[in-house]
């Protein structure tokens, strides 16, 4: 309950109030029907108030200052005596507006006007119902409106819940004025003689301790029972802070010493502390204070922190601020300020480490080593930002734990992957009640050294949302001209991150912001031939599983031929994720076996891979066969590697029509309209008659629809499928070809190219045609990888037709006229 005069209003004293029975602030059921059954006019003048809001059935003294209000109010004097009561938004306002007012007021009763002798008029209000605005009607001299009445939803006569909650008011209403030192006894009379229940909810409503808003938020409430239960709310917290401070006041009473203020304080905060928790921090506030002194921090980092623990120790602690504070003061205790660890610089040993964890990767391991070489001389080189781009499983994320610990460095690794909130960079603003640093930050603390090798997975994968884009906040850290001051919002300061090695891994180049590429070495990862699969297989892979399922390799052994045979039949993979769970399945079969006392093989046979892994699965990569016109294997680049592509077309009656089938892109269906004109255009010089163009419609498909395709890769597929349609004649065996084409006839260069041969070798293609610009990619090819296969190299798609179509035509050719 608030402190003012319940029984006083403004100056009339409680004789004057209950001598005049007009004041009483008291309503009967019966005064509360009649109040319920009077109508509402249609229209009202509008009184705004600042800091007060009223209800129905109270009484209220009102002390009018603008003119405009003091106007209203002589108005309606004169005229009926009712007015619109509302509360204003902001009481700062001067010159409020419909804008600045709550919709919902009390429709109020004047009850007597008094010229105060300031000049004020304070006049005596009385609620009646609540209403809403509906249209403001007049805006000078003061604000009229049509209203509209809010209907109250009240309870039933028989609701035994809402007669507890009514009695529960009234108990507490007397506790509380029992209990405040500034309400006078007599205010008890007026809660024990309120019969009508909805006026005992308003009259403790419009009486209680509350702000404007809260209380304005009480009388939107339409129903009568929810809003008897929020009153109760607020009563119990109310009388909760009136017994808590009482107590505090009675025992810090005792050890008051008027003396010494500073002494009284203190005792005063420390009787707080332990009311609200029991515990005094003063000694752990010390031990911080302490540690502080071992860390390696700068003068300003150390002004900083020792600014922070003092507004510690002045927070209460039973504050949610408190916690937040003691957790960003840890965190910089537990942060390794200018703590690193010492770079091993034995270049030999580092290699020796890359290459016993990793097969193959001869560019990412030279980039490596060449960075310890720079390192090792000038010992102070910014820490590139590498990004290893590739397909799945090629060892992108593992590679960063041998590059730890051949630099004898701490590893980290956090993955970006579906990450959306820029607070998961940068950390929250520790104002907020669960406020955390970022994600770079708390793994610099569990590396516990400000150089570790700091692995960010799948860089491609981040992704923008109303919190933010995280990856224009890796912006700052991953440019080494800016990361020397890393700002993070939780920890408010800059942090060194320029010690620290990032090896970002990415599956695409295309996804990733270019702003945030420009700032990273992109180091390409392509996939593994069948001989790097082999060898990865027999030294790592089958050893791992071994391992993790409790067996040696006295238990299992696994050739090289049965390697390739599960390479070649069951993973279609640049990586070797897949060949790693078949494995694996080989494995669990032998440990199923031992387990039940069964006999094996140890050294696995052809048969045994069939039994376990049942019949190979991938034989549609192979070559199909050249029996049929039209049918043309190209090479394509996927998200997990290359992959062979089968292209068909087939020629029947009709006006020269072309349609395509397949899930085509839009590239690859420009490619297809490319090679019809480029037909037409020479049909001489291919040898096909201009009548069998004009005279039979070509259709093209490209199998397995369910899977996206698109690009410019297939251009020369399709082209030589269709002549070789056009011609009935055959292509040559065992040949796939990749390219892209132009309206006059050019082959011009495409990308990907290690891992469409390596798709080609999966298929067992023996020649491949490719642009001659892509020579320089086969060069860069471990050339014994390159066995048994030969390479076309073309400029113009004449070149390509001479190749790659036969003179023999197929069987069963049509006869085209």
């Amino acid at each position: 309950m608030s402190n003012q005069k319940i029984f006083s209003i403004d100056n009339l004293s409680l004789q004057e109030i209950q001598s005049d029975a007009e004041l009483i602030p008291l309503m009967t059921p019966e005064d509360e029907e009649e109040m319920n059954n009077e109508s509402l006019p249609e229209d009202l003048a509008i009184l705004p108030l600042r800091n007060t809001v009223l209800f129905p059935g109270v009484v209220i003294p009102i002390t009018a200052g603008r003119d405009k209000s003091i106007k209203l109010l002589n108005d309606a004097n004169a005229n009926g005596k009712v007015i619109g009561v509302v509360s204003q938004i902001d009481e700062d306002v001067e010159e409020p507006t419909v804008k600045d007012i709550h919709k919902v007021g009390t429709v109020a009763q004047i009850m007597r006007v008094l010229k105060m002798p300031d000049g004020n008029t304070t006049v005596i209000l009385q609620g009646k119902k609540r209403f809403e605005i509906d249209k403001i009607t007049q805006e000078e001299p003061y604000l009229r409106a049509t209203i509209k009445e809010v209907v109250e939803k009240r309870p039933e006569a028989n609701d035994e819940e809402f007669k507890t909650i009514v009695d529960s008011i009234k108990d507490l209403a007397i506790e509380i004025i029992n209990e405040s030192p500034n309400i006078p006894s007599e205010a008890t009379f007026a809660i024990k003689n309120i019969d009508s229940n909805p006026f005992l909810i308003n009259f403790v409503s419009s009486n209680m301790n509350l702000n404007v808003k809260e209380k304005q938020d009480l009388l939107q409430i339409g129903n009568l029972k929810e809003r008897a239960l929020e009153t109760l709310r607020f009563m119990n917290l109310e009388l909760q802070k009136l017994e808590l401070k009482n107590d505090i006041q009675s025992k810090v009473r005792t050890d008051l010493d008027q003396q010494q203020r500073e002494y009284f304080l203190q005792q005063q905060m420390k009787t707080i502390q332990e009311e609200l928790g029991g515990v005094s921090y003063e000694q752990e506030i010390e031990e911080m204070r302490t540690k502080a002194k071992t860390k390696k921090w700068n003068e300003d980092v150390a002004k900083h922190f020792e600014k922070e623990l003092s507004k510690l120790q002045r927070t209460n602690p039973n504050a949610p601020d408190f916690g937040i504070q003691r957790n960003y003061l840890e965190l910089f205790l537990e942060l390794p300020w200018n703590v690193v660890s010492k770079d091993n610089f034995d270049l030999k040993r580092a290699q020796k480490i890359i290459d016993r964890d990793h097969f193959g990767l001869d560019d990412v391991k030279k980039r490596i080593i060449e960075h310890l070489a720079v390192l090792k001389l000038r010992n102070d080189m910014k820490s590139p930002i590498l990004c290893l781009y590739g397909p799945p499983g090629v060892g992108k994320t593992s590679i960063g734990k041998s590059i730890a610990e051949a630099l004898g460095r701490e590893y980290v690794r956090i993955s970006l992957g579906g990450l959306r909130d820029e607070a998961e960079i940068r950390g929250h603003r520790k104002t907020y009640i669960g406020a955390m640093p970022g994600r770079i930050i708390q793994s610099i603390k569990k590396a516990k050294t400000s150089n570790p090798v700091f692995v960010l997975d799948e860089i491609d994968k981040l992704s923008s949302s109303h919190s933010g884009d995280p990856s224009s906040a890796l912006l700052e850290v991953l440019d080494p001209e800016q990361n020397g001051e890393f700002y993070d919002n939780f920890l408010e300061l800059g942090y060194d991150l320029s010690k620290v090695m990032f090896i970002a891994t990415s599956n695409s180049l295309s996804t990733i912001q270019p702003a945030l590429k420009d700032r990273m070495e992109i180091i390409k990862m392509s996939g593994y031939t069948i001989e790097e699969k082999i060898e990865i297989a027999h030294k790592h892979l089958l050893p791992k599983q071994l391992k993790e399922h409790g067996l040696t390799n006295k238990h299992l052994s696994i050739g090289k031929k049965e390697l390739e045979k599960i390479i070649v039949g069951y993973t279609r993979e640049s990586g070797v994720r897949g060949l790693e769970k078949k494995i694996a399945e080989m494995v669990r079969n032998v440990a199923k076996s031992i387990a039940m006392d069964e006999e094996y093989n140890v050294k696995v046979k052809a048969e045994d891979i069939i039994r376990v892994l049942k019949s190979p699965r991938l034989e549609r990569d192979k070559y199909e066969n050249n029996d049929t016109a039209g049918v043309v294997t190209g090479l394509a680049w996927t998200s997990v590697g290359g992959d062979i592509l089968f292209i068909e077309s087939l020629i029947s009656k009709g006006k020269g029509a072309m349609t395509m089938t397949g899930n085509l892109g839009t590239v690859m269906k420009e490619s297809v309209t490319i090679a019809l004109e480029y037909i037409k255009a020479n049909s001489e010089l291919l040898g096909i008659k201009d009548s069998v163009v004009s005279n039979y419609n070509i259709h093209i498909h490209v199998p397995e629809g369910a899977t996206p395709k698109d690009g410019p890769s297939a251009g020369i597929a399709m082209l030589t499928s269709m002549v070789s349609s056009y011609t009935q004649k055959r292509i040559k065996k065992n040949l796939a070809m990749t390219g892209e084409i132009t309206l006059r006839g050019r082959v011009l260069p495409v990308g990907g190219i290690k891992e469409k041969i390596l798709a080609a070798k999966r298929a067992n293609i023996k020649e491949i045609i490719l642009c001659t610009e892509n020579k320089r990619d086969i060069e860069e090819i471990n050339q014994e990888y390159l066995k048994g296969l030969t390479f076309h190299y073309v400029d113009k798609m004449s070149e390509v037709i001479d190749i790659a179509i036969l003179d023999q035509k197929v069987k069963n050719a049509k006869k085209l006229d």
